[in-house]
């Protein structure tokens, strides 16, 4: 089986998008758009368009980033170990585009888990939940 590269979509991402993506950047924090954004619906990845994420999960750690206790569906992130900055984290990608998301921590809400996906805006991409209807995503509709 053949994977796609992505190489017309990542030509179209701007540079943050890209550096974050493909370069392993991170967004300043408090600057991403999705950071302190709560509408209804989900957000995939830029790149690739990989459903990721879905509002309901979206919370406010005061972080700076917008943080998620779950993915819509485990198997599409990829997890790996990364000992940069002199620590140990746990970074996130896109299962099929393989896009550098961001970075999953055990300090989410207990009671949702306790886990908190870090997430970079410029790696996503958001679908309000009246656009998902008609589209491949509209089987998250029954999310909401």
């Amino acid at each position: 089986m053949t994977m796609k590269n992505f190489d017309e979509e990542k030509k179209q991402l701007d540079p943050q998008s890209f550096a974050s993506t493909q370069q392993k950047g991170t967004d300043a924090p408090f600057t991403g758009v999705y950071d302190d954004f709560f509408k209804e619906g989900i957000y995939v990845d830029i790149v690739s368009g990989e459903a990721l994420f879905s509002s309901l999960d979206k919370y406010d750690a005061g972080c700076g980033w917008p943080s998620f206790t779950q993915p819509i569906e485990k198997r599409l992130l990829k997890e790996k170990a990364d000992w940069s900055h002199q620590m140990h984290r746990v970074e996130v990608r896109s299962k099929e585009a393989d896009s550098h998301l961001g970075h999953v921590f055990s300090d989410g809400p207990k009671e949702k888990g306790g886990l908190r996906y870090c997430i970079n805006s410029s790696a996503l991409r958001f679908i309000p939940k009246e656009e998902l209807a008609g589209t491949p995503y509209e089987k998250y509709l029954p999310l909401f």
